[in-house]
């Protein structure tokens, strides 16, 4: 039995003759900073978060800590016992979802597991090495993290997981690049290689120039593709947002919204994402379909949004922790299939005249229903001509629609990575996109912004 769970049985005793149900995460992760090719602020965390939510009459309450002694349990039954009779009845509520089994999967790696800070900071290093003369900037992480969920309607179930990622960017006055690789298994990263291609990108962007605002055929790096589809999974792929008519996908299921080389599904049992079990109630997570060949064919799918839509609608296993619950259910394990393209040259040669996109930035909903997202790219554009990759340019400020921009793809590569979508500020819950490199023949250009580079 994982720590995680015996917190969580712990906790739901002191919640006595309540209905009850508790999440708790654990946490043991490292970190190894650097900046200027200096390492510093190498740290270690060690934590624990309960959450407690209990239901009174259709009336539900929480609280969190991250005391676990017998009083910090007591101290928190008390204050959700309390949230609990100060709440307004929630007629919609389906109570606490009953035990089903959940599937085994894979997401555990004992190597991984084992980092210390200081093992996290020699990769830094080592990092640091294979880009010099180039000054690079970043981070080496590690974590080892147990979620597990307990309540009284006999739900008890936990997960161990870990996950590391590397991410550098090399920067200099004038120019800058970008690379990161993440995965469950600290073997199937390398740092030091992480670090050559943002240094081979920096070199590539000095002298930037400037483009017109306008439309532009573009390819982007899975870096960016991974960044804008998140966000726009947010609304379009929730089954809120559907029912809140905020989804690109209201009214339009079943329909052909993006080009037939596009499919996207959320598939959190894939071992080459950051597997998941079950969700923040413990239902078992269940691959779903979100794009095949270009239609529309489904949402993600908690049990309150399932029971406010009615009509037969199920839990897909995508309740988001106990205190984003208002956001509804979360698609946070996105995959885009693969296409034929062999490289990122290949599609440029697609798109014959356009822009090149390594990543973007500062992104930002302009109009949730339209899938119209701004932002800036960053760290490695440049100008495609003749099918080639050309000149550098400065970050560009854009403004897409995501719809737009996938509604003619003339390619995809084969090769699909996995991008990170985990800032680390809050508790370690590992979760990224599966995206490949990919070909538009529309990516809207607004204005230009800074130059590369410190």
């Amino acid at each position: 039995m994982t720590l995680a769970r015996e917190v969580a049985e712990a906790a739901l005793g002191a919640a006595a003759e309540e209905q009850a149900e508790v999440v708790v995460l654990a946490e043991r992760s490292g970190l190894a900073r650097f900046a200027a090719s200096e390492v510093h602020q190498p740290t270690l965390i060690e934590n624990v978060v309960v959450n407690l939510r209990v239901v009174r009459d259709g009336r539900v309450g929480s609280a969190q800590t991250n005391r676990i002694d017998a009083e910090g349990f007591s101290e928190l039954a008390g204050r959700a016992v309390e949230a609990a009779e100060s709440a307004r009845a929630e007629p919609g509520f389906p109570g606490l979802p009953d035990p089903e089994p959940v599937p085994e999967i894979e997401g555990y790696d004992a190597a991984t597991a084992a980092l210390e800070p200081g093992d996290l900071a020699r990769l830094a290093r080592a990092a640091i090495d294979a880009a010099d003369p180039s000054p690079v900037y970043g981070f080496v992480t590690s974590g080892a993290s147990e979620i597990a969920v307990a309540s009284t309607s006999g739900i008890s179930v936990e997960q161990s997981l870990t996950d590391a990622m590397a991410l550098i960017v090399a920067a200099d006055e004038g120019a800058s690049g970008y690379a990161e690789q993440t995965a469950w298994a600290l073997g199937a990263i390398d740092p030091a290689a992480v670090a050559r291609e943002a240094a081979a990108k920096m070199a590539r962007t000095r002298d930037a120039g400037t483009i017109e605002p306008g439309h532009y055929r573009a390819v982007l790096e899975p870096y960016a593709i991974g960044e804008l589809l998140q966000h726009f999974a947010y609304d379009s792929f929730s089954a809120l947002g559907l029912l809140e008519q905020r989804s690109f996908l209201a009214g339009r299921l079943g329909e052909t919204v993006f080009d037939s080389r596009v499919s996207i599904a959320d598939d959190a049992l894939d071992p080459a994402g950051l597997p998941k079990a079950f969700d923040f109630e413990g239902v078992p997570k269940q691959r779903v379909p979100l794009i095949e060949d270009g239609v529309a064919r489904g949402v993600v799918w908690d049990r309150e949004t399932a029971a406010l839509a009615g009509g037969g609608a199920r839990s897909t296993g995508h309740a988001p922790p106990v205190l984003s619950r208002d956001y509804g259910p979360l698609p946070f394990a996105l995959t885009v299939a693969g296409g034929e393209a062999g490289s990122v040259e290949q599609l440029a040669e697609l798109v014959g005249d356009g822009i090149y996109v390594t990543r973007l930035h500062y992104l930002s909903t302009v109009a949730a229903r339209d899938g119209v997202i701004t932002g800036m790219t960053r760290d490695g554009t440049f100008r495609i001509r003749g099918g080639k990759i050309a000149e550098p340019l400065a970050n560009l400020r854009f403004t897409v629609s995501v719809p737009e921009m996938l509604a003619e793809v003339p390619g995809l590569t084969r090769r699909v990575a996995l991008m990170n979508q985990n800032d680390f500020y809050g508790e370690r819950y590992p979760f990224g996109v599966l995206a490949p490199a990919l070909a538009t023949a529309r990516f809207t250009i607004s204005g230009v912004g800074s130059l590369p580079g410190i």
